[in-house]
């Protein structure tokens, strides 16, 4: 959620200022997507956040059963938790546009599309959560490979790319282009169903309605380790150290050989089933660094930021979303237009992005002392 918050500093806009800088260009680098196949340290944040929505799970299913809440009221809940996380993923979408955009790519709509049933599977077994992982995996796979891939005649100009786009995938791999797979052919039909002002094409970044599915693969995988960490006891700490390295380093193999081989590409754009097992590793990998520092080194007190904005990630989310703009003309109307220029041109964004980041954590920091939590 910090990493997302920071967007607003624009790090690029100062790596453009300073061409000649490695660092700024790294760390700009790192605040971008890549334009398909990798990732940056920024493709992780998605992943991350669906992942702590599946390790959180065993944690609330418990506290509630304790409450005496009963499984319909649980359910109840889950498919509202699920509506409320749709609508404002569109509402966020449809901000300074003339008609509600529907669009269901957006990181709480994915997460609400595929909550219910990571719910149903909180409730199973260790073994009927790998099997659903699997065939999440392998029937996703399937999706895209049985997809026809474009022909001679194919029209270019219906997908926002062209023919030489320079990360188009040849091969087998060819399954998994932008705007030619067969999740981009599943939103020119469901898309189309909304009222739109005019007929959806492509989404000019490639993402796609139907990546909840595999984002449920990821929600799983947190899941998994939600149940290990629930399971602990303070004795065996190493001991469950050990089993999320382990985790990790089996993820990051299978990624690398379907990668490798040629059999999945890594794309986050339309989370392919290589994607889930590489942000996956990641995802197990930041979390045992967590899990190391807090909880068995028990160093908490420089952690106070990430626990003010991860207790209220949801108004984080939105702050950040939704409400920078209003913040940065706040700042210009009180301070002038040049305000951000105090140390040049170059860090001008660095400066205003600098005071949105530092205001919207002030928010959240007095939500936290007064007890303030946004939840669904």
């Amino acid at each position: 959620m910090l990493l997302m918050m920071a967007e607003v500093l624009r790090l690029g806009k100062v790596s453009e200022a300073f061409p000649e800088s490695t660092f700024w260009a790294l760390l700009s680098w790192n605040q971008t997507h890549v334009p398909w196949v990798g990732a940056t340290l920024h493709d992780l944040i998605q992943p991350s956040f669906s992942f702590l929505v599946g390790v959180a799970l065993p944690f609330s299913i418990a506290s509630r059963l304790y409450r005496g809440e009963s499984t319909r009221t649980m359910w109840i809940h889950t498919l509202k938790r699920s509506l409320i996380l749709v609508a404002l993923g569109i509402f966020l979408r449809s901000m300074h546009r003339d008609q509600t955009n529907y669009t269901f790519e957006d990181t709480l709509t994915q997460i609400g599309l595929g909550y219910p049933f990571l719910f149903a599977l909180g409730f199973a077994g260790f073994r009927v959560r790998v099997s659903a992982l699997a065939a999440i995996l392998v029937g996703y796979w399937l999706f895209f490979v049985l997809y026809p891939l474009p022909g001679p005649g194919f029209d270019w100009s219906q997908t926002g790319i062209t023919p030489d786009w320079n990360h188009l995938l040849t091969g087998f791999e060819a399954h998994w282009n932008k705007n030619t797979n067969a999740s981009w052919a599943f939103d020119r039909w469901f898309l189309n169903l909304f009222p739109r002002s005019e007929p959806f094409l492509f989404n000019r970044g490639g993402y796609a309605t139907l990546s909840f599915i595999p984002t449920l693969g990821t929600m799983l995988l947190g899941l998994l380790a939600g149940q290990m960490l629930k399971e602990d006891h303070p004795d065996r700490a190493g001991r469950m150290l050990k089993r999320m390295i382990w985790w990790a380093a089996g993820l990051f193999a299978a990624a690398w050989l379907v990668s490798a081989s040629g059999i999945c590409p890594i794309v986050k754009r339309i989370w392919t089933p290589a994607w889930v097992l590489y942000s996956g590793a990641w995802s197990f990998c930041l979390l045992a660094v967590f899990y190391f520092l807090v909880d068995i080194k028990s160093a908490r007190r420089w952690c106070y930021l990430l626990l003010v904005i991860g207790s209220n990630s949801i108004a984080a989310y939105v702050l950040a979303d939704g409400f920078g703009g209003f913040i940065r003309e706040s700042f210009q109307i009180h301070l002038g237009a040049s305000y951000d220029q105090v140390f040049g041109e170059g860090y001008a964004s660095l400066v205003s992005g600098g005071l949105i980041l530092l205001t919207e954590c002030a928010i959240l920091a007095w939500m936290f002392r007064r007890k303030i939590f946004i939840k669904i």
